[in-house]
């Protein structure tokens, strides 16, 4: 065979072997894990396993949901803070985890805006505020208010932990309002919901679905709704800006994130399989029908609102002299 020939063919096969090479690494080539830092069960857990089995077929791979729960998100942060900057491992983290905790924390063990590589907003959840009008006999805001500021940190709210978005909500309100409210943290929302339903304590702001599930308890009542505008599922229940603190607005959020120096198109990849797994209608009702007003960004926009949501967090962390730890 003439050289020429051979050195062709020869060239050719290694041409071929890295093109294989390169295919068989195109990400992503194995399975991903998507870290949720909450127990099984909760809405943040819902929305993790509906999306990413949303997400497989567009990536070609499985999304396996991983549960690393406690510190107010801190455990699961941490992980993928610290893990490979490959798109394997990626993080469902929330108000606390990308904003909240760095005020409330003096040892954060990551930073979120230096730890992670922002994917895309995900969705936020509508916060209502419930009384138990057996405990505290208030009808609106208004009465709430006037009640607090008769008896100075004696009314109780519950929030399922310090930090949480239905605390730091609870104290965006009492610092508009210049009122005092003695907290009550519980390890999760069901147990202060246990104690809300049975007048243990009288206040608390929590997500949409979980509030609705209690309006048949007797006593509860929703009172307002922290989002800009009211709730079609909550008919007649006004918003606390228009109760009086215009301007009031209050959400638990979530997004997407990878570890910092994850390479842009692997972001951007997630990010476009998300933005598929959200246009199915099934989906969406799915999620809408669960109280999940689903958002989607860039990761430049997820990381601008990320540092807008620190600013306004810190400032109430400071106000009302809020620390966990």
């Amino acid at each position: 065979m003439p050289t020429d020939r051979r050195r062709f063919i020869a060239g050719a096969l290694v041409l071929g072997a890295a093109g294989a090479a390169r295919a068989q690494s195109a990400y992503p080539s194995r399975p991903v894990r998507l870290i949720v830092p909450y127990p099984p069960g909760g809405g943040t857990d819902f929305f993790a396993r509906l999306v990413g089995a949303a997400m497989a077929p567009s990536l070609g791979q499985p999304v396996i949901v991983e549960n690393r729960p406690g510190a107010a998100t801190i455990i699961g942060a941490d992980v993928v803070a610290h893990a490979p900057p490959d798109g394997y491992t990626i993080l469902l983290g929330d108000t606390a985890t990308y904003a909240a905790n760095k005020s409330l924390y003096q040892k954060l063990p990551y930073d979120p805006q230096k730890d992670f590589a922002p994917i895309t907003l995900t969705g936020r959840f509508a916060i209502v505020l419930l009384v138990n009008t057996r405990k505290i006999n208030v009808n609106s805001v208004k009465e709430l208010v006037e009640a607090a500021r008769a008896a100075p940190g004696a009314i109780d709210y519950a929030t399922p932990g310090v930090g949480s978005p239905f605390h730091l909500a609870t104290e965006l309100l009492a610092g508009a309002a210049g009122i005092k409210l003695n907290h009550v943290p519980y390890r999760g929302v069901a147990p202060a919901l246990q104690d809300l339903a049975a007048a243990q304590v009288g206040v608390m702001f929590v997500d949409f679905a979980s509030a609705r599930s209690q309006l048949t308890t007797p006593g509860i009542k929703a009172i307002a709704v922290a989002s800009a505008t009211e709730l079609a599922g909550l008919p007649g229940v006004p918003t606390v800006a228009a109760s009086g603190y215009p301007g009031f607005e209050a959400w638990a959020w979530q997004g997407f994130a990878a570890p910092a120096a994850t390479p842009a198109d692997v972001v951007a990849k997630l990010q476009t399989s998300y933005v598929a797994a959200i246009k199915d209608h099934e989906i969406v009702a799915k999620l809408t029908g669960a109280g999940i007003d689903i958002l989607q960004s860039t990761p430049a926009e997820f990381a601008a609102y990320m540092r807008s949501e620190t600013e306004k967090w810190d400032k109430v962390v400071k106000a009302a002299n809020i620390r966990a730890d």
